[in-house]
């Protein structure tokens, strides 16, 4: 079988049938184009359809959710969850609230998904849901009758082993808590299991918070070390200012970086002197107690500028890029901008913040890329190491929780650059995290039989 022949086949089927989803056919034929690679070297992976079979979620339930707000009037969302593959372990993934999220978008990050949990080497599988609701605004009790209303039919189709849900954009502690609190009172099971994220109070880990920005960070370090370089004295921009910027702006600092930058949907704030100790509590307080806009950090602080409407990547030089915000946030202009301002790495935190385009510009200008399927797993991974915890009905400290996320995140860098190296294309961490994150789902849905 002729491996491009076969690829095509497939890319062309991918945008026949779902023309529409414009979210999904990027993030799979990204992991198509790597696969003609491995399609070569493995004819069988062909011969026995494993990608038409990954190209498809095992199941995909969607559903209203009708609650009521503050004033007593009626409201309606839609409920999704996507359920792409459990061929590891019970389908993993996090719940995101957001107005965009539609099937297209949950597609796209249950199919990341599947590869970013086969990386982390646990035993996890692959899946994503949410609302097109936006938590923003909303009172508590608003937001707790809407979750509760949410996990009213998300509930039949969860469990500790057969699908465990966390958070996501909009899905924080709160939302986890009345989520969990709800399914009690329909299954009367304490299954603390059965939803990560939780509150360190009840069954949730130490550094689950951190765990995504202080991975990526991690990752980062392990790209560097490559090159013989470090974090240490240099600029870092950052985009977001949400759970995961955040912590990679903490992070960061640890390694004695400078991270300029944070961003939210009304614009940059650029700040040259590092966001840094009570700037950095500020940021914290902002948008976590009193969830403000962050041009508040420029109107507070005389170092910071805020940039109105624009995104971070053009407006200051920096070595290092972190898009942590949301979907194909850097753009082809951007990565032209930061390769003039002599950026060497970039690595997303958010998933597939980057945009095909860009991707390909920034690796042909020798920037280092390490993408989200692999650059921010350590999210699922803490997720991963909280279930554990839950089953064995016990809490390990920070320095031991830290201290496992750095070693996955550092054996997650090696597996990428193995298969990249292996397969031909050395320092294409794209090709190497979609190559080893595939093979492990590819040889345990081969020993399960067609299913």
């Amino acid at each position: 079988m002729d491996a491009n022949q076969y690829i095509d086949e497939i890319i062309q089927d991918v945008l026949t049938k779902y023309p529409w989803q414009k979210e999904f056919n990027q993030a799979a034929l990204e992991v198509l184009e790597s696969m003609r690679l491995v399609i070569e070297r493995y004819p069988k992976y062909a011969e026995h359809r494993i990608l038409e079979r990954l190209i498809v979620p095992d199941r995909v339930v969607v559903f209203r959710v009708p609650w009521q707000d503050d004033h007593g009037g009626y409201q309606v969302n839609r409920g999704f969850r996507v359920q792409f593959s459990n061929a590891l372990g019970p389908y993993k993934g996090g719940l995101r609230l957001h107005p965009t999220v539609n099937l297209s978008v949950l597609k796209f990050l249950g199919f990341e998904q599947i590869f970013k949990n086969s990386l982390t080497g646990l035993a996890l599988g692959g899946a994503k849901g949410g609302s097109d609701f936006d938590p923003k605004g909303k009172s508590d009790d608003e937001v707790m009758r809407f979750c509760q209303a949410f996990m009213n039919e998300l509930f039949h189709y969860i469990g500790p082993d057969t699908d465990v849900p966390a958070g996501d954009i909009g899905v924080g502690v709160r939302e986890i808590g009345y989520l969990l609190g709800q399914y009690k009172m329909l299954t009367r099971i304490y299954a603390g299991g059965v939803l990560t994220g939780k509150s360190i109070h009840w069954g949730g880990s130490l550094i689950r918070t951190e765990a995504t920005g202080y991975g990526l960070v991690y990752f980062v370090d392990e790209m560097l070390r490559i090159r013989d370089d470090e974090i240490r004295e240099k600029q870092v921009l950052v985009s977001g200012s949400g759970n995961v910027a955040q912590y990679a702006i903490d992070k960061v600092n640890h390694f004695g970086g400078i991270p300029i930058s944070c961003s939210d949907s009304s614009g940059t704030v650029i700040d040259l002197d590092g966001i840094r100790g009570e700037k950095f509590d500020f940021l914290l307080d902002l948008k976590n107690v009193r969830r403000g806009r962050i041009a508040e950090y420029a109107e507070r602080f005389r170092t910071a500028t805020f940039y109105p409407g624009k995104r971070p990547w053009g407006l200051a030089p920096a070595k290092i890029a972190l898009p942590c915000a949301t979907q194909n946030e850097l753009d082809l202009d951007d990565a032209t901008a930061l390769v003039e301002n002599g950026c060497m790495c970039v690595a997303e935190g958010a998933n597939m913040p980057t945009t095909p385009e860009a991707v390909a510009y920034l690796q042909g200008h020798g920037v280092l890329f390490g993408p989200g399927k692999a650059s921010n797993a350590g999210g699922v991974a803490t997720s991963g190491l909280e279930m554990s915890q839950n089953s064995l009905r016990l809490s390990w400290t920070r320095e031991e929780v830290d201290e496992k996320l750095r070693g996955i995140m550092r054996s997650i860098h090696k597996r990428c650059r193995d298969a990249a190296e292996e397969f031909g294309t050395p320092d294409n961490y794209v090709n190497g995290a979609n190559i080893a994150g595939f093979l492990r789902v590819a040889k345990a849905m081969d020993d399960q039989g067609l299913v």
